[in-house]
């Protein structure tokens, strides 16, 4: 834990909190911390600064905090995800928030098990859940903006064009253009959009559908990643 993020709840004076549970635990088991030691912290949607530890209990510790300074900039990356299966998901959602991606569609398509969209991690509070620790581990405030859309074809007839109006869009896919500096090889600078399909991959119409749409594929080489 890189970052101690705290929440509105959390405070107990307008420059004072009080943690317990898992946060305090960490500040005592992992940062070993004592009265009069300083921690980065940081406001959840918020400023982030420095927190003093000012007393501890048995489960319990006070911090006074000072928050002065704004959260990183986000990346200027939309992701389009085909939903992947709960296990994976939990750690999608954790690397999506450690990137700085700032905004996350998670979407139907084909070789997407029903079952997937039943988990109760798609539950806003356990999407919250997953995302924090990767806030956390970046040291970031803004937790990513996660959409859930069931059906494939509304999303990409709908919604998608508006999302390419002022962004490029690329989908990951074999037989694409090769990854290289003219795409994702340098630094993102340029608003993007990027596509990832389920395990296995879009099927041909998706991937048809997508380009369409206004994507470009992309191939990102004969490794296959999990």
């Amino acid at each position: 834990m890189n970052l101690i993020l705290l929440q509105e709840s959390d405070f107990i004076a307008e420059d004072r909190v009080r943690l317990e549970g898992r946060r305090w635990r960490h500040i005592t088991e992992v940062h070993r911390a004592a009265p009069g030691q300083s921690l980065r912290v940081g406001l959840l949607g918020g400023a982030m600064g420095t927190g003093e530890v000012e007393a501890r209990g048995e489960q319990w510790l006070e911090l006074r905090v000072w928050l002065d300074t704004p959260p990183p900039l986000p990346l200027p990356l939309t992701l389009v995800m085909a939903l992947p299966r709960p296990k994976m998901l939990r750690r999608c959602l954790g690397m999506v928030a450690e990137m700085g991606i700032p905004e996350l569609y998670l979407i139907n398509s084909a070789r997407v098990e029903k079952s997937f969209w039943q988990s109760p991690w798609l539950e806003p509070q356990r999407l919250i859940h997953c995302l924090t620790p990767g806030l956390e581990q970046a040291r970031d405030t803004r937790l990513p903006r996660v959409h859930l859309r069931r059906r494939f074809r509304p999303f990409v007839e709908d919604e998608l064009p508006g999302l390419l109006a002022h962004r490029r869009g690329l989908v990951a896919h074999p037989g694409g253009v090769p990854l290289g500096a003219d795409t994702l090889g340098t630094p993102i600078s340029a608003p993007s959009l990027l596509c990832i399909g389920p395990e296995g991959g879009f099927i041909p119409y998706e991937v048809q559908r997508l380009v369409e749409a206004g994507c470009s594929t992309l191939d990102l080489g004969g490794r296959i990643y999990r």
